[in-house]
């Protein structure tokens, strides 16, 4: 079980101890980003039975893990946020069905909101799903309309991505994939390293028979442009990697449309930061293309997206903002 950190002391002191309560026969492991807080002094004094791997700088949340889990040798990783409070026998229910199924190659939680807790988290929810335009959204979660939790989403299925603050990864799939895009930093990389899987062949789960509780937006809150521009630029990114060539084209000209009516809405909105982040998003990418064509090439012969488990052929888009739908059931 990692947990990457960087300058998350009130996390650590608020969550890693029922994570090492709930937790008992896994080792954990804190790997810090070049902290300028005082976690590392924090963990040493206070819990000296956790492992520490201590990185020279901040590499991000794709590199850090990367980096990380090099040093790690286990059947699974847990990637777990600082911001995540577990649950009594949270793990068992993922491991018995990775057990089960060696086709399983990711798995989540359900995700429910720390500060809200009879609702369903942004980040994860019930599972992540994507439409044929590359825009991610979540079983329990469409857009900003989050779910309560009634048990609706108290079942097992195949979804197209798991969250990254809090999923279990097969290791010798996590290194065979090469891990993380680190090109990413930190942003919708689950969702880049989950085609991928899917693309290898393996299934990516959701078990709702185990829960834990998200604080979100602990590292780079959801208001800062930062966010906002490495959400629009590793969105574009990860369809310029990821789409199968047949759809390409069709597919990148509609969402690159749909992205400037985004900016559009955020700059009549009074959000000329966020406007912003959108151009240079779409601008950072276009500089960037022959980085996504190599990667591009790594992942033709195998992609069969759309024709995916957790893909929804339409445009979530026009369902949530034109249609007024705010659940999954209703698509």
């Amino acid at each position: 079980m990692v947990i990457l950190n960087w300058n998350g002391l009130r996390f650590l002191q608020e969550f890693l101890p029922t994570v090492l309560a709930h937790s008992l026969g896994h080792e954990v492991i804190v790997a810090d980003n070049a902290s300028t807080d005082t976690s590392v002094v924090f963990l040493k004094e206070h819990f000296p039975e956790v492992r520490l791997i201590c990185h020279a700088q901040n590499y991000g949340f794709c590199e850090g893990y990367n980096l990380a889990l090099q040093q790690v040798e286990a059947e699974y990783y847990v990637l777990l946020n600082s911001d995540v409070a577990v649950t009594p026998g949270w793990l068992a229910p993922i491991l018995d069905l990775m057990h089960a199924d060696k086709s399983i190659a990711v798995c989540q939680p359900k995700i429910k909101a720390q500060q809200h807790p009879q609702f369903l988290e942004y980040a994860g929810a019930a599972g992540g799903l994507i439409d044929q335009f590359g825009y991610p959204y979540c079983r329990g979660r469409l857009f900003e309309t989050l779910e309560a939790d009634t048990g609706q989403y108290n079942d097992v299925l195949e979804i197209f991505w798991a969250t990254g603050a809090c999923m279990v990864v097969r290791s010798e799939v996590y290194h065979a994939l090469s891990g993380l895009e680190p090109a990413f930093f930190a942003h919708m990389e689950e969702i880049d390293f989950c085609w991928r899987v899917k693309n290898a062949g393996y299934k990516v789960m959701y078990n709702g028979h185990c829960e834990v509780y998200h604080v979100g937006g602990g590292t780079l809150h959801k208001s800062n442009p930062r966010k906002t521009f490495l959400n629009f630029r590793n969105g574009l990114a990860l369809l310029y990697k990821n789409l199968p060539a047949n759809t390409f084209y069709s597919t990148m000209a509609v969402r690159i449309i749909l992205d400037w009516v985004a900016a559009l809405r955020m700059l009549v909105a009074g959000q000329q930061q966020d406007a912003k982040a959108v151009m240079s998003a779409h601008r950072e990418v276009w500089q960037q293309r022959a980085y996504w064509k190599l990667k591009r090439k790594e992942q033709q012969y195998k992609s069969n997206f759309p024709e995916m488990p957790g893909v929804f052929r339409g445009c979530i888009v026009w369902e949530y903002f034109v249609r007024q739908k705010t659940t999954v059931q209703e698509l």
